[in-house]
């Protein structure tokens, strides 16, 4: 009788789990504030304050790199002359002198590729690529002046490299609470850290991208105002991306703003980008 009561005993100790062990996430967070606060730096144009660790010149290095393999793998899909060339890179010059004041030495380029896409890009270093698929969209010089105004603005803001620093502190702290679950039995260890991640998801990285496209399209109107290219075509142009996109998630889950959102924000910002439109060219007042 004594030694089934033991063995009872024993097994319950056995089956114990302890709970969250706070301290062990307590010392991470710590780790990832000093993380944060120790490399913080200022976005151009706008003042914001981000977490940046990767320094320009390692920036443009990977943008480089990257531009070359996607031009490589879109060899046969280049388009070398033409209209369209034509008005992206003179588009493309124009914004790049009125980044001047900003432009961390970039070596702007700019390319067209042939392909149903609706997309551009700008890669650190101003590696630029217009589709194809985007130009009926962008209807008109000034359309296509936003789309890539708006590109190149990310790249100027370096914020390819904040998302990475940025995923380098949730792992910092998604260690912290994969360690300080630990000692919970395996069921709520993972609740645990399902519950990390849809904060982490929804909290944290969503809000940061949407963020980071709010800005861009800020920064990248007043560009396209100082290239004289006429910002009031923004809103229109993301009535046109609306229509085109079709349904979109709920903003809350995706990585955009919605179209309607990125109409009132440029409605918003309309009287202050003309304004420097109408001083960037007088010539053009409207």
């Amino acid at each position: 009788m004594v030694y089934r009561t033991q063995n009872r005993r024993t097994g319950g100790m056995r089956r114990r789990r302890g709970g969250f062990r706070w301290q062990l996430m307590l010392l991470f967070a710590i780790g990832a504030g000093i993380y944060y606060f120790a490399n913080q730096k200022t976005v151009p144009y706008t003042g914001r304050k981000q977490l940046r660790t990767m320094k320009p010149a390692a920036e443009m290095q990977l943008g480089l790199q990257s531009y070359q393999q996607i031009l490589s793998d879109n060899r046969e899909n280049l388009v070398q002359s033409g209209p369209v060339v034509d008005a992206v890179r003179e588009i493309g010059a124009r914004i790049a002198r009125a980044a001047s004041d900003e432009d961390p030495g970039f070596d702007w380029a700019f390319n067209v590729i042939e392909s149903e896409q609706a997309n551009a890009f700008a890669l650190p270093g101003g590696y630029t690529a217009v589709y194809t698929g985007l130009i009926p969209i962008a209807e008109n010089e000034d359309g296509l002046a936003v789309i890539m105004g708006h590109e190149v603005a990310h790249a100027l803001a370096h914020h390819g490299a904040e998302r990475m620093a940025q995923q380098n502190m949730q792992r910092i702290v998604g260690a912290g609470v994969s360690m300080g679950a630990g000692g919970m039995d395996f069921g709520a260890q993972k609740a645990v850290m399902g519950i990390f991640g849809g904060i982490s998801q929804y909290g944290f990285a969503l809000p940061f991208s949407r963020k980071h496209e709010s800005e861009a399209d800020e920064i990248g109107l007043l560009l396209v105002a100082r290239a004289c290219y006429d910002p009031r075509e923004a809103p229109k142009l993301w009535e046109r991306m609306g229509a085109a996109g079709g349904p979109t998630p709920p903003e809350f889950g995706s990585t955009h703003p919605a179209p309607a959102t990125r109409v009132a924000d440029f409605e918003r910002m309309m009287p202050a980008m003309i304004d420097v439109y109408n001083q960037s060219c007088p010539d053009k007042i409207r």
